[in-house]
């Protein structure tokens, strides 16, 4: 394990709910369980500037971004939402459709080159999300593999979960092979299952059961390597640790400070307690 602890952000689309109703209560929370930083999914009536300073005011930081959300069209959007929150990245990514094709996938790589190029220039980090499809696979490669090569230039926020694409990569290899371009990890937990299916612990396989439950699990809850992940990264680029849980059958908080309290507990991360 690396000796460099990262500090421990939250992706606020774990929280959108909640954040729809109360975001200023959300942030409270967030600042309260220990957390060092937050990464915006929606502003929710802020402004980028009235946020930052609601934030550091709670002793947090932004970390990066998905709002708003990085496209061809809205770059100078960016560029000053990034400039007022005062952060340096911003975040990327794309559908199935997308990723569909090799060809595809070559003219989503020149898409998000040329964006790069733009926010560069203005000292900015692009770094592209993945879902569980970039890391299926196309003529026997990974399809994010191919990606990477045809945008050598662009950074990730390497989503460790969907990476592992349900069990079908290791996910502690995926982190290892892209961990020079990885400046975010979204650290992330669950059963390692489709929608549909459960996991028999008995006889190490997945069982088709239409409607079954497969919502994500706080960190340290489910079966990602955590600790291999955090310690397959490259700590001279890795500067966050991003927690993030789609989807909850339990109460969301509850989930968020039990991700917390695993990842700094354990030594894992950094937070403010």
């Amino acid at each position: 394990m690396t000796v460099d602890i990262k500090p421990i952000s939250i992706q606020l689309f774990t929280l959108r709910e909640e954040a729809a109703k109360d975001f200023p209560g959300v942030l409270r929370r967030l600042a309260a369980i220990g957390y060092k930083g937050v990464e915006p999914a929606g502003f929710f009536g802020f402004t980028p500037k009235e946020l930052r300073k609601f934030v550091e005011d709670l002793g947090m930081v932004i970390s990066s971004t998905h709002s708003p959300w990085a496209n061809p069209d809205n770059l100078d959007e960016v560029i000053q939402a990034c400039a007022e929150m005062g952060i340096t990245m911003t975040v990327t990514g794309y559908g199935p459709e997308n990723f569909a094709t090799v060809d595809a996938i070559r003219k989503t790589a020149e898409i998000t080159s040329r964006m790069n190029e733009k926010l560069a220039a203005s000292g900015l980090t692009l770094a592209v999300h993945n879902h569980s499809w970039e890391f299926e696979k196309i003529d026997g490669r990974i399809k994010h593999e191919i990606f990477a090569e045809l945008c050598p230039d662009v950074k990730f926020e390497l989503d460790t979960y969907w990476a592992a694409n349900f069990g079908a990569n290791n996910a502690v290899e995926m982190v290892r092979r892209f961990a020079k371009r990885s400046p975010l990890l979204h650290i992330k937990d669950g059963p390692m299952v489709p929608p549909g299916t459960v996991y028999n612990a008995a006889t190490d396989q997945m069982e088709i059961v239409p409607g079954a439950n497969s919502a994500l699990l706080p960190v340290g809850s489910g079966r990602n390597d955590i600790k291999g992940i955090i310690a397959a990264m490259d700590p001279q680029v890795t500067q966050w640790l991003v927690v993030e849980q789609d989807t909850s059958d339990t109460d969301i908080f509850e989930c968020v400070e039990k991700s917390y309290n695993y990842l700094v507990g354990n030594g894992l991360a950094a937070g403010n307690k």
